[in-house]
């Protein structure tokens, strides 16, 4: 969820400096080498060297959509069990040669993907291909070793969602406006899934989606590209493509009308969601919802800041959501945490007049520049990161879009009228495409009186 960002006059003035000078020519397409393997590996190399270091990504098209009912979580299971070793490289020597070498690593599962990364010096890139490309080739899933990491994910799952009220709710959120659609499932699984997956499951996913023609890798830093394919080239290329079925398409119906759930947790604070059906990239319109977005929530001058935290005094915090990276059309979603003593229905519906005022009327000439600026200006200072650039091209390429989207994007978003962010407002923010969740605090339950000292012990 967004936070909450300000910048002073001098801060804005020396932003609006930055957009005019960096947008004037393009900062990714033509910095970007795009190479496809014989084997169909898809290899994007960006030559940045600005210092000695070098991020490397690899990016399978595979996450929590391409699951099915009772199987949810595979692919962040597999995640966890890319890291316990190969033939070459046992049990948790990935890691630790990365650390060795003086870099850092991890990986991350979405609904779209499942994606894993080194950061390090420039004269290790050579290392981390070399192991990304050994546990490609040959994992060892072994059952005793995913008996143990099923319940290190159950455990993740508990403290993260079964524990954390907010988290709970967005969760049961996208089960309540995805019927059909795999969106529908959370990433990490629920419980009876992870109960009832087995190594086999596993293995049958990996031989499934684990194939270089399923993947992207990208590499971004002080490399020089022509010099590193070859070492790309000998890694990979071995290794053989597979058929891989086809991505699922699934048309969620229509939603005809408003779904609402209510959620009574141990809770602090009461907490609102209300997500509304929105495309992705795929059409222009998001373009006119990201800026929709940033004039709603991105910063202390937003319109949800001003209202309901500034002047009315209704909430304790704000904001909105929308990712246009998705492989499907997914959620634009508004949230609220009720400050005390306010009543829930009047926040709620306090909500819904500030989107209300957006589509009665555009927003003004200061509030469109202001939400631009910020929208180029968080693209722009992410392109100086290794690691955000990486991963803004792998998304872009691994979702569908193409990696020439990240380059197009500042482009069309300048495009956007004040007149399409009311018509975006006034066409997908309605009542009958809305799916509210509602966190009800409930009082903790007292704890149970100790037990009485036994006079006796029991035999056994």
């Amino acid at each position: 969820m967004n936070e909450c960002r300000s910048h002073t006059a001098l801060a804005s003035a020396l932003i609006a400096l930055l957009l005019l000078s960096a947008w004037q020519s393009p900062v990714v397409a033509a910095e970007t080498k795009e190479y496809t393997l014989a084997n169909g590996l898809k290899v994007l190399l960006v030559e940045s060297p600005k210092a000695p270091v070098v991020t490397v990504q690899i990016w399978y098209k595979v996450g929590s959509r391409n699951e099915i009912m009772g199987r949810a979580g595979l692919s962040h299971m597999l995640e966890h069990m890319m890291f316990k070793g190969t033939p070459k490289h046992g049990k948790g020597l990935f890691s630790k040669i990365i650390r060795k070498n003086g870099g850092n690593d991890n990986a991350f599962t979405g609904q779209d993907f499942t994606g894993y990364f080194e950061n390090l010096a420039a004269d290790r890139t050579e290392l981390a291909l070399e192991l990304e490309a050994d546990r490609l080739r040959g994992l060892l899933l072994d059952d005793k070793e995913f008996q143990l990491e099923r319940e290190v994910v159950k455990e993740e799952r508990r403290l993260r969602t079964e524990d954390d009220p907010q988290s709970f709710l967005a969760e049961s959120l996208f089960a309540q406006a995805f019927l059909m659609h795999p969106y529908h499932w959370p990433i990490i699984g629920w419980f009876p899934d992870l109960n009832g997956m087995t190594r086999e499951d596993l293995k049958q996913h990996y031989d499934t989606y684990y194939v270089p023609n399923n993947a992207t890798l990208v590499v971004v830093g002080d490399v020089k590209a022509e010099a590193l394919l070859p070492t790309i080239t000998r890694l990979f290329e071995p290794i053989p493509a597979k058929p891989v079925p086809p991505a699922q398409i699934v048309a969620e119906p229509e939603q005809r009308g408003e779904r609402r759930i209510v959620v009574k947790r141990d809770a602090q604070l009461p907490f609102i969601i209300a997500g509304y059906r929105v495309p992705n990239f795929k059409d222009q319109d998001a373009y006119a919802l990201t800026v929709l977005e940033s004039v709603l929530s991105h910063g202390k001058s937003a319109r949800l800041y001003q209202s309901l935290v500034y002047e009315q005094k209704k909430a304790l915090a704000v904001g909105a959501e929308y990712n246009l990276l998705a492989t499907d059309p997914e959620l634009f979603y508004c949230f609220v945490m009720v400050k005390p003593g306010q009543k829930v229905e009047e926040v709620e519906q306090a909500l819904y007049k500030e989107i209300a005022k957006l589509q009665a009327a555009p927003p003004t000439a200061k509030e469109l520049e202001r939400a631009k600026n910020q929208v180029e200006a968080e693209y722009i200072f992410g392109q100086d990161s290794n690691f955000r650039q990486a991963m803004l091209l792998a998304q872009a390429e691994t979702v569908g879009a193409g990696w020439r989207q990240v380059d197009q994007f500042v482009e069309r978003l300048r495009r956007v009228t004040a007149a399409d962010v009311q018509r975006v407002a006034k066409r997908y923010l309605i009542q009958d495409a809305r799916t509210v969740g509602i966190l009800i605090p409930t009082p903790t339950p007292p704890a149970a009186p100790a037990p009485a000292p036994a006079l006796m012990s029991e035999a056994r």
